[in-house]
């Protein structure tokens, strides 16, 4: 007979996904800032590889509290958006749209994190793991910050290049 699932085995198991998917992100996101085009981007993606890092060690901290190790599970929806992201850097290389592209896959990539923080942040509340959520909602709230400073930077330039015309 099999053991019955609890919130803790969900919980657990969603932290090795979301460990996974931050350590994935944390070699991807070189080579995001080698291919963007903009001083801006490349900017962001050096500051967001720099969060990435401080969350990992966040989550280490996490499966600490839970007394377990640190360890990943293949996550396949960050496989799946950083496949996307390659293929937009391989199409749209020396394009004027790739800043464009490389932003929504860094943008897929942020809305993809924020769901995953936002239920560990919540299921940690409910399992009376207060600490833990305060970490996870520390990240949380970094990611929603990536997220609209993303956005702002499509706004400001990259998505008027990508149309052939020069920011306003």
């Amino acid at each position: 007979m099999t053991k019955e699932k609890t919130l803790d085995d969900l919980f657990h198991d969603t932290l090795k996904d979301i460990y996974y998917a931050e350590r994935k992100i944390l070699k991807a996101l070189p080579k995001m800032k080698r291919a963007a085009q903009s001083a801006d981007l490349k900017a962001a993606f050096d500051k967001h590889q720099q969060e990435t890092e401080g969350q990992v060690e966040r989550l280490q901290q996490v499966f600490e509290m839970l007394g377990k190790r640190a360890q990943g599970k293949t996550c396949d929806a960050i496989e799946g958006i950083i496949a996307e992201g390659e293929e937009i850097m391989d199409e749209f290389k020396d394009t004027a749209a790739l800043d464009a592209g490389l932003i929504s896959t860094a943008q897929a990539v942020e809305h993809y994190e924020i769901t995953r923080y936002g239920t560990l942040r919540r299921w940690a509340s409910e399992l009376g793991m207060a600490d833990a959520a305060k970490l996870l909602d520390a990240t949380l709230q970094e990611e929603s910050k990536t997220d609209s400073d993303l956005t702002k930077l499509a706004d400001a330039s990259a998505n008027d290049r990508a149309k052939g015309r020069s920011a306003a």
